[in-house]
């Protein structure tokens, strides 16, 4: 062939894209550069929507795992009720004031690296060890957020316990995945009318939204290892993304189960008679469903809730999930009357969770004490240090916008003794020299933190909340916005509803669930029921491979040519797949066509390369990195071992086989199949985004 083939119309489709520089003739070389060993061929033509039916899934439970960053917990539906959510088991332990029944995510290994105990269990251990003792151990808190902030996650990387001791994050992560599954398994079987096998079971495990492929796989991963299930039944575990979770739930809600920030009237926080604290219609949410858990189970409506009666065709709501590491924010579109979701611009966020108040809190101390005196008590008194960090993080619930009595945090002792061993000198004496005077010491050995040191530590975390949530409603695609929906756990923050509700709240309704800290459980457990409850995502960035095309001058540049066989190629062509911000609705597909490129090759390996904008026409741009990569095996499937004869009779000539790959980027995660188009038979396909 002479002619460049073209892009079929019918694969999803770039609007406006360069279609003759998307693919690759038969025949193309392959440049010494490219890695993939392969010879790209044109997509057969596909629909663009391809409805995939409904397969009867032998699931006869949904038990669903939310994995945040500083809380944890799991709940279960039996399919034959579905309508009925039951929440985990009250732990043994807990804080005084949390309402919701979930467990800390913290994790506890014993010096020679065996499992000892998570959640209150962990940290109640680890405070009972002797400090010298302490610092063998292995003590884990808020590891989430490693894989948030690692940029080239891999099944190797590494997290750091307190006392300092590395281990693989994936062990630890598969740990922790474990202890949930025996809880859980338990209960379900303890609940079941029927003997029930690991099979019926269907696992959803809760991701940021803002989380990329690899940090998504890593946790695949984690499942795979801690037991939940088997690599070779992926379809039996679902990731579920926290704040689309979030949504699905909120779809169920009905008037009474919320609070309407915009239907009080407030007055710098405080009600209009001056005298209850913000947070007032919470301690009455939280008692509300302290009464109502002796069951631990929660009833949904089998249709979407009365809140969304006042909603209209084509109106748009923000859910914006403040956990405690991450804020994510999803713009979904409700469909009437199915009560299909819309995803209406690409997931959004960043790190301004609840943990960056701590963080806040951390620095304030290295201020006052110096920053090498409280890694040093950290590294020698690990197990005071998650004290401390304890004593704040329940101090740091109550506060409240208006409130007028100081804050008192305990110091442990150990920290009282070891700054004065240390420095020479006592703690009070530190805060007099520091000069911070919104901090005064009690002598009951507490840190008295005045009104405006609370708001010195909660306000740089608010305002990058409140900062991104205000650049999200300016474009375009989410304008018109008539809810703000306030999720996870510090969303229970009065000083975050104060904050929100005072800048957001003139141009939408802001609404809080009463189960604020398990609205992402509860949407999870109805995700695994039904996966298709999302009718349309947005991609999140610009996907595709490199090819070869032919070579034009005058567009192409002269360092991209490459000569072979007498004709003249241009290397390193993106051909996208999808692009950044692109609806891609569930079930549709996009199809590329590859052929080995010589006999008896056993695998073909496809680079993948992404991007943050659109922009790009090289895999060699600016911001284009390579971030996975497509495995077909052709041995398993005899691909390799084709062979026809040559019509002139000169012997054995490779037959050019067709292996035609098929991805799916409408669901939570990138999902790869392939097909010998000459036998029928499927290739293992695989695609891996921790190998790079």
């Amino acid at each position: 062939m002479t002619e460049i083939l073209q892009i079929s119309t019918n694969s999803l489709q770039v609007p406006g894209e360069d279609k003759s520089a998307s693919a690759s003739p038969p025949g193309s070389p392959s440049p010494s550069r490219n890695e993939c060993s392969i010879a790209p061929l044109t997509p057969s033509p596909s629909p663009r929507t391809e409805v995939r039916p409904r397969v009867a899934r032998p699931f006869s439970v949904v038990v669903a795992i939310d994995f945040g960053t500083t809380s944890s917990g799991y709940a279960f539906s039996f399919t034959e009720d579905a309508e009925t959510i039951h929440m985990m088991r009250r732990w043994e332990g807990g804080d005084p004031g949390v309402a919701n029944q979930k467990s800390p995510t913290c994790l506890l290994l014993t010096p020679d690296l065996r499992f000892h105990s998570f959640g209150f269990a962990a940290r109640d251990s680890y405070h009972d060890l002797d400090p010298e003792e302490a610092r063998h151990w292995l003590y884990f808190d808020k590891f989430k957020m490693k894989i948030h902030s690692t940029s080239d996650l891999t099944m190797e990387t590494e997290l750091e316990s307190v006392s300092g001791r590395r281990v693989r994050a994936i062990e630890v992560f598969a740990h922790a995945l474990m202890f949930f599954r025996e809880h859980a398994i338990k209960e379900v079987k303890d609940q079941s009318s029927s003997e029930l096998k690991d099979s019926e079971v269907r696992w959803v495990i809760t991701v940021p939204a803002v989380w990329r492929q690899p940090a998504k796989q890593f946790m695949r991963e984690a499942a795979y290892l801690a037991g939940l299930v088997s690599p070779d039944s992926p379809d039996q575990l679902l990731i579920a993304l926290e704040p689309e979770a979030a949504s699905i739930y909120c779809r169920k809600l009905r008037l009474h189960q919320v609070i309407d920030l915009s239907q009080r009237s407030l007055t710098n926080g405080l009600d209009l008679d001056g005298s209850r604290p913000f947070d007032s219609s919470f301690r009455q949410a939280r008692e509300q469903l302290r009464k109502a858990r002796h069951s631990r189970t929660f009833l949904v409506e089998s249709g979407t809730g009365e809140l969304w009666s006042e909603m209209q065709t084509g109106d748009r709501y923000i859910v914006a999930d403040c956990g405690g590491g991450t804020v994510d924010l999803t713009v979904h579109q409700i469909e009437q009357p199915q009560g299909t979701l819309k995803e209406l611009y690409k997931a959004s966020g960043g790190p301004y969770g609840a943990v960056g108040v701590d963080l806040a809190f951390e620095a304030m101390l290295c201020q006052i004490f110096g920053a090498d005196f409280i890694e040093t008590f950290k590294a020698k008194r690990p197990a005071a240090w998650v004290d401390l960090t304890i004593a704040f993080e329940a101090r740091k619930r109550t506060a409240a916008p208006g409130r007028a009595s100081s804050l008192n945090i305990s110091l442990p002792f150990s920290f009282i003794d070891f700054y004065k061993r240390h420095r020479g000198q006592s703690v009070e004496t530190a805060l007099r020299r520091s000069n911070m005077n919104f901090i005064k010491w009690s002598s009951q050995g507490m840190l008295r933190l005045t009104a405006e040191a609370m708001n010195e530590l909660f306000q740089p975390t608010i305002n990058s909340i409140i900062k991104h949530i205000e650049s999200l409603v300016q474009k375009e695609e989410v304008k018109g916005v008539r809810f703000l929906f306030l999720v996870g756990g510090f969303a229970e923050s009065p000083m975050l509803q104060r904050a929100a509700q005072n800048t957001l709240g003139r141009n939408c309704r802001i609404i809080i669930p009463h189960d604020v800290g398990l609205t992402i459980l509860k949407g999870a457990v109805l995700f695994g029921l039904d996966p298709t409850v999302v009718r349309v995502r947005r991609c999140p960035l610009t996907y595709g491979v490199g090819v070869l095309n032919r070579f034009v001058n005058g567009r192409h540049p002269r360092d991209k040519l490459l000569l072979k066989d007498g004709r003249e190629w241009c290397t390193d062509i993106l051909d996208r797949f999808v692009s950044i911000d692109q609806s891609v609705a569930l079930g549709e597909v996009v199809r590329r066509s590859y052929t080995p490129a010589r006999i008896g090759q056993k695998k073909i390996i496809i680079n993948i390369y992404c991007s943050d904008t659109d922009d790009i026409t090289y895999i060699t741009d600016p911001g284009v990195r390579k971030c996975g990569a497509i495995t077909l095996d052709l041995l398993e499937s005899g691909v390799a071992a084709v062979v026809s004869v040559a019509e002139n009779g000169k012997g054995p000539a490779f037959e050019r086989r067709e292996i035609r790959t098929t991805m799916q980027f409408g669901d939570t995660e990138i999902k790869v199949t392939a097909v010998d188009v000459i036998t029928g038979r499927l290739v293992r396909a695989s695609i891996d985004f921790l190998s790079n």
